[in-house]
């Protein structure tokens, strides 16, 4: 067991203005992550404990593996609580633990959370006492009828895979008891030279003998200065519940416009008693407008910008879910690199710190709940996924880069629409500032036409068909959504990097082992084509960004791995095509020379590809210039070039705006 040790973090608030010099200690947080104790309850185990930092999951080295462990595991963390830390009300916040929780501390129920993916929040001030106290956590991944996902093609690991913290707050506070919410809400209204703000605050007021308090909300822009501010008053008569509600108008506003200007002003709640500053809280918030046009697509701003996206799943090899900063900031980074303006955060909620990312770097957001593939018709599976729904929504309300909440994913059997119907509403209900979408595989389903927007999963030239028939099969579900514009939530095909092929033109085997690297760069190509062609299309979402634990999987001589992604799952490889849409996406010059890692050939006669930005670009083949190339937009092709037995070397020259890029490679003709 272990002492917890409390650190108070520096909390999003912007001291200079504050009117209380101790109001940044008024709130404290403490992660708990280091040395906990884990025991994983297999039937047949014996009482073995071993020590675990948290964030954890106990499917880190067999997530890939088709009888992975979905089962039980126990947590226990020993909290050391001072006199001084008993003065104030105590809360646990748990970011995600999948995908049931049940809390203990002292041998006492604290309480029980269902859903793997957002977080939860529990009071825990009548269970502690001064010195020493353990808190017990007993999760379950273990597949249940009522908790989604009941299908899906990804590993679900098990664990408190995303960090816990201590909170110690004041008597009354800004409730984190809201759906483990901020408790602060900002809603907005945009034009032209004005936005119209109503800030709502929820109270929980633990104070016996006041009359009265009062919230203050101020905005800053990002310099610190102050562009608006609100207060309200109101009588407490005993209420343990309040919501405050201040209106503010920011005058000729700085828009949050995508990745040109991912602009954020700070929201500033002070609650009051009085002159008395009792407690404090900051979201940061951008300013926007955005719908989507059945001709134009996806209008930002009052101006077109097509979403060009990809998709992510959150797992790292050895670490499965358990991931760090870190490795948030890696994964945005490649993002970024490739150029994207757009990410589908599939098939669940993610962390909020990668929609934090996502509002910094102005990344459009497709948030989505894990209704995936299958539902349960019960009112018990309604309700759960109801919740979750919710969860999401007051969680992530404040967040600028999210644009929809996505009710389901590929729910291509029963009939669902009156699940679909309910959390259409919920979602409307919660949040009417947002667009509601649902990503579908089969055409004409019930549930299709829900949504105030569609999107569809569709894999031309990899399960079906051939790659061109991307143009025809986007305007036929366009038709049949009634014409008002449709994305592309998942389109692509799989790749194994150390497998290729310079002369198959035939599709390969989805389920087969073979998956050679040009067939995936072959068909993005083609099907992007399509979709960037089409007005109608308001965006499209690769898939996948990365290579991702799939443990039910074994095809392209990856068991358990879905190798669809752009770059490999240790981040460390980026696929042909993770260039070709960095040549289509990226303001950043681009020269790469495809097959690279086909080193060894067997044809003297060979085709080069170069993906390119450049306004032109040369090749030479051991020092010999191959002439002009064809050239389709960012693709540009050199037929049958000679190679010379041995090693080749291989040059692509690119110019743009006077100065000059180049990619190399060698190539051995045996």
């Amino acid at each position: 067991m272990n002492v917890l040790k409390v650190r108070p973090l520096a909390l999003a608030m912007f001291c200079a203005c504050l009117s209380v010099p101790v109001a940044g200690q008024l709130r404290q947080q403490s992660f708990l992550s280091e040395k906990w104790d884990f025991r994983l309850d297999r039937d047949e185990a014996e009482d073995v404990w071993e020590q675990v930092d948290v964030p954890h999951t106990w499917n880190a080295k067999d997530g890939t593996s088709p009888d992975y462990y979905r089962g039980d595991g126990t947590y226990r963390y020993t909290l050391s609580v001072s006199p001084a830390m008993m003065k104030k009300r105590i809360f646990l916040r748990f970011e995600a633990a999948s995908q049931k929780a049940e809390v203990k501390l002292n041998g006492q129920e604290v309480g029980e959370h269902v859903g793997g993916f957002n977080a939860f929040c529990f009071e825990i001030t009548p269970y502690v006492h001064s010195g020493e106290n353990l808190l017990e956590v007993i999760v379950s991944n273990r597949k249940e009828l009522n908790i989604a996902p009941l299908e899906g093609d990804f590993t679900v690991f098990g664990g408190i895979y995303r960090p816990v913290s201590l909170l110690l707050l004041p008597k009354a506070c800004i409730t984190p008891l809201d759906y483990a919410s901020s408790g602060v809400y900002v809603s907005q209204q945009v034009g032209e030279r004005r936005a119209d703000l109503s800030v709502v605050t929820k109270v929980d007021n633990g104070l016996k003998r006041v009359k009265e308090l009062s919230v203050k909300t101020d905005v800053f822009d990002a310099a610190g200065k102050l562009v608006a501010t609100a207060t309200t008053s109101q009588a407490t008569e005993g209420q343990a519940r309040l919501d405050f509600t201040n209106r503010l108008t920011v005058d000729n506003p700085m828009l949050w416009d995508g990745r040109k200007s991912p602009y954020l002003y700070r929201v500033f709640v002070e609650l009051k008693r009085g002159k008395e500053v009792l407690d404090t809280l900051s979201q940061y918030v951008g300013l926007r407008s955005f719908r989507v046009d059945a001709e134009k697509g996806f209008i930002l701003n009052g101006k077109p910008y097509k979403i060009k996206g990809v998709n992510r799943h959150q797992d790292r090899p050895d670490k499965g879910w358990a991931i760090s900063s870190a490795d948030h900031r890696e994964d945005m980074s490649l993002i970024k690199e490739i150029g994207a303006n757009g990410i589908r955060l599939a098939h669940y909620p993610h962390s909020d710190e990668f929609y934090t990312l996502c509002d910094r770097e102005g990344m459009l957001v497709w948030a989505e709940i894990p209704l995936v593939g299958k539902a349960l018709d019960t009112p018990e599976f309604t309700e759960n996924m109801k919740t979750e729904l919710t969860e999401l929504i007051r969680q992530n309300f404040n967040h600028p880069s999210i644009f929809c909440w996505s009710l389901c994913n590929e729910l291509s059997k029963g009939d669902v629409k009156g699940l679909i119907s309910e959390l259409n509403d919920v979602s409307h209900r919660e949040d009417p500032g947002r667009l509601t979408v649902l990503a579908a595989n089969v055409e004409k389903r019930p549930e299709n036409s829900v949504p105030d927007i569609m999107a569809f999963n569709t894999y031309p030239g990899w399960y079906w068909a051939e790659p061109s028939e991307m143009k025809s099969t986007l305007e036929r579900w366009n038709r049949q959504c009634g014409n008002k514009g449709i994305a592309v939530s998942e389109y692509g095909a799989g790749a194994n990097v150390w497998h290729h092929w310079q002369t198959g033109k035939k599709t390969p085997k989805a389920d087969g082992v073979f998956h050679p690297e040009e067939w995936q760069a072959t068909v993005h190509e083609q099907t992007y084509d399509a979709i960037k062609r089409s007005g109608f299309a308001w965006g499209s979402f690769v898939w996948n960004m990365f290579d991702f634990a799939s443990a039910s999987r074994n095809e392209g001589d990856m068991p358990g791995m879905n190798d669809k992604g752009l770059v490999s799952y240790d981040r460390k490889i980026r696929k042909d095509a993770f260039y070709f849409y960095q040549s289509e996406w990226s303001e950043e010059p681009v020269v790469h020379i495809a097959s690279r890692r086909d080193v060894a050939r067997r044809d003297s006669l060979t085709d080069v590809k170069v993906y390119t930005n450049c306004e032109t670009v040369r090749l030479k083949v051991n020092g010999k210039d191959c002439g002009s190339p064809e050239r389709n937009g960012s693709i540009c092709i050199w037929r049958k070039v000679g190679l010379k037995h041995g090693e080749n070397q291989v040059e692509a020259v690119g110019h743009r705006g006077g100065q000059e890029f180049s990619d190399r490679c060698k190539w051995v003709l045996f």
